[in-house]
Parts: C-alpha cells; structure tokens; sequence
C-alpha cells in the first residue's frame, strides 16, 4: 500500500494486547522479518485488562527479541505500559536487538535513567502533554533522546477525532515550554535525533 510513498515505512508489529490471541503468528512474523526496517509495536501490557496475559506476552516478546537480535538488529517501537521494569530486563538480555523507541512512557525518573544507560529513545506525542506526570517526565528527558510521535489513531483529541502526522508540528514549542530551555531549539534537535536513529539503518548495509 506504501510502495509509491517514499516517506511511509513499514513495520512489522504484534501488539502485546494482541499477543495472547495471535502468537501464533510468529511463523509469519519470522518470514516477514527480513522485508522491514522497523518493528512495532511490540512490547508487554501489564494494566488491569492485559496483565492475565503477561506470561504469554512475554514468551512472544522474548522471541520477537531473540529473531530481531539474530537479524542483525532493527529499530523497534516498545510498549510497557504497567510493565516497564520486565520490559528494561528484556531488553537487557539482547544487547545487539538495535535501536528502542520506548513509545508513551509511563515509567518512574529511576527507571527512565535505567532505559538512558541501555540507550533507549522515547517518544512522546500530544496527549503525554495533558498530564503532570506527563509533563514532568518530559522535562526530565535529554533533549539528544527524544522523537515525536501522535499515537493516532488511538490518541484522540478532545473532540474525539484522532491525531494526525500533522499534528506533531506543534511539539516542539510544547516542549520548549515544559521544558523552559530557550537555548534549544527543538524542531531542529527532534530532526537530528530522528537522523541518527535512522543512520542505523545505513550502517547495517555497509
């Protein structure tokens, strides 16, 4: 569906609210693996809905990690939500799995420094704005480490209509504003961040 638009890439995900229901797919997913350069989402859900499935989540988690490592790595996008230190410990355990994007973090400042020493990126998008804790974990993040994202079309505005790529545009004043740094200019760091991450790509081919 994306072959004729050079900006939209592809990746190959199965969300941990999925996991129980499709773990079976794993087959499919192991032949499909060599065709992207991302994956995601993927990751563990520990909130109250999911969490009776944390087992066979990360048994999938485990070995989308173990199939990414013996890829040669890819950049991945990671939910832990409610499972944040299982997540760290997962990733821990596979150190040439690639680059992780920790998407809508939710974690502890401590747990934060934890994903910073493993290398992690965090993305942060609209609605993470919203909140004080939000807003607070934001102002702690090193600018060096941060991406944009919208979550759409499962982040909503308040008017129920869900966010688009477009809405990313107002991020970087948001940001410059919980994060009272004038020196910093954000549009300008978020592109950088976003063409490092990406140079890994570049480096897995030479």
């Amino acid at each position: 569906m994306a072959r004729k638009c050079p900006r939209i890439k592809t990746a190959l995900g199965l969300h941990p609210q999925l996991a129980h229901e499709r773990y079976n797919e794993l087959p499919l997913f192991k032949r499909l693996l060599d065709e992207v350069d991302y994956v995601g989402e993927i990751g563990l859900d520990g909130s109250k809905y999911y969490k009776q499935h944390l087992e066979i989540q990360r048994q999938v988690f485990g070995k989308i990690l173990s199939l990414v490592e013996e890829a040669g790595g890819k950049i991945m996008t990671v939910h832990s939500r409610g499972a944040v230190s299982d997540v760290l410990s997962m990733i821990e355990r596979h150190p040439n799995r690639g680059p992780v994007i920790l998407h809508w973090f939710t974690g502890s400042k401590a747990q934060m420094q934890k994903a910073l020493a493993l290398g992690c990126w965090f993305s942060i998008g609209p609605k993470m704005f919203e909140t004080k804790k939000g807003r607070d974990l934001i102002s702690e993040l090193p600018p060096d480490r941060i991406l944009f994202e919208t979550d759409g079309p499962f982040a909503k505005r308040n008017n129920g209509v869900p966010y688009e790529p477009v809405d990313t545009l107002s991020l970087a004043e948001k940001l410059r504003e919980t994060r009272s740094d004038l020196r910093v200019d954000y549009r300008s760091q978020i592109m950088e961040n976003f063409r490092e991450l990406i140079s890994f790509r570049s480096s897995r081919r030479s």
